[in-house]
């Protein structure tokens, strides 16, 4: 009974950091992304390795946001001996990037090339320009 007057009143209580907690399925996996602006153009470069863009990839316009999904499928023979060591994520995954404003479909280009998409959306900056503004000293 002394032994356990000496410890803290909370020591058998978890607290669990809601950083650490499990992510839902859907939000795994994403795909890695740098934005960036070009002039008044908004450009986006996922990096999708191993991938069949015309199959695996889908970018759309959701309103304000630029969402692209896809699957990474592995294709390699299930029946191979051996040790097998994998760091690559395969699946489904899905990345949604915000828009200053709504654009139309037809102000979106996306290429693929050595297993970069690069998305640009033109015209997201239009207007945006920032301004100085003086400031005065009493």
């Amino acid at each position: 009974m002394i032994a356990t007057l000496n410890r803290p009143p909370f020591a058998d209580v978890r607290i669990r950091d809601p950083r650490r907690l499990p992510l839902a399925p859907a939000e795994r996996q994403t795909a890695p992304v740098d934005v960036y602006r070009q002039g008044e153009d908004l450009v986006a470069r996922f990096d999708l390795p191993g991938i069949d863009p015309a199959d695996d990839v889908t970018v759309e316009v959701e309103g304000r946001q630029l969402v692209v999904r896809g699957e990474r499928t592995d294709h390699r023979d299930e029946d191979a001996e051996g040790r097998r060591f994998s760091e690559v994520r395969y699946g489904e995954f899905r990345r949604v990037v915000p828009l200053r404003k709504a654009v139309d479909g037809t102000a979106v280009t996306a290429s693929y090339d050595a297993g970069v998409l690069t998305v640009t959306v033109a015209g997201v900056f239009a207007g945006t320009t920032p301004q100085r503004i003086e400031v005065t000293t009493a």
